[in-house]
């Protein structure tokens, strides 16, 4: 059902059973997948949305990026099915960079969540109220971002983390940590995200071992990385990957 106030450019593709709400624009370059229902005051162009989203009032998808260096080019959003988008969201889309901001399936964007420009979003991922991606950020699947939390561009944030209320990221937190303050600093792991997604005993304390080698054995890191690299645990070898091929350094217990 399409609002008749909803305001539709001639090359948006609209699929079979979408919802658009009063005073909606649909801009050019748009796809919207069977299923999606998209609330009232809301303005979307070049993006992609996929199956059976849900998107709030007044939410904002696929406007220009935040980027003195862009000129125009043109670039997208993609966001994955299932996905929730609260009220006031805005996702910009990519640069010439990578041309693209990425938002997996699954995903809820609470109120008045950020994501930057190239953003790069997993499956399954929550976004608190008011927290912000700069460009070029990546979250892994499972993550946990809290309220007001801001992560400062061209970070990562591993798989399964949990970043507490308020914290300020500004190095790249490991798969399955927990982290806090401003800055971030790691304060352990994220043992009940790791239940919830089924882990065995056994597997959390593979990775309970090898933060204790990472961050507690006063060993340097490369010494430590070298000692866990040959570890038959594919979420211990996930986490040296993850180190190995840091750019900005990782969060590390204060």
């Amino acid at each position: 059902m399409l609002h008749q106030t909803a305001v539709i450019d001639k090359t948006a593709i609209i699929e079979p059973n979408v919802k658009i709400g009063a005073y909606t624009v649909i801009g050019e370059n748009v796809l919207i997948k069977s299923g999606t229902s998209i609330g009232s005051n809301c303005y979307l162009e070049h993006c992609e949305i996929g199956n059976d989203c849900k998107i709030f009032n007044s939410v904002s998808v696929g406007t220009p990026p935040q980027d003195l260096s862009y000129k125009g080019e043109l670039t997208k959003v993609y966001i994955g099915d299932g996905t929730v988008l609260r009220e006031f969201v805005t996702i910009n889309r990519g640069t010439k960079k990578t041309e693209k901001t990425v938002i997996g399936k699954n995903c809820y964007f609470m109120a008045c969540a950020h994501a930057g420009h190239d953003v790069r979003v997993g499956n399954n991922v929550i976004i608190v109220n008011s927290s912000v991606l700069g460009g070029h950020v990546e979250v892994g699947d499972d993550a946990f971002i809290s309220g007001f939390v801001g992560v400062h561009q061209f970070c990562r944030v591993g798989k399964g983390t949990m970043s507490a209320g308020g914290s300020i990221i500004t190095m790249d937190t490991i798969p399955y940590s927990t982290c806090h303050g401003d800055r971030a600093v790691l304060n352990g792991l994220n043992l009940v995200g790791m239940k919830r997604r089924g882990m065995t005993s056994a597997q959390i304390e593979e990775i309970k071992d090898a933060y204790r080698i990472l961050f507690m054995s006063k060993l340097l890191l490369n010494d430590a990385l070298s000692q866990l690299e040959n570890s038959n645990s594919p979420y211990v070898k996930e986490i040296v990957d993850f180190i190995k091929t840091s750019k900005r350094g990782i969060v590390r217990p204060a």
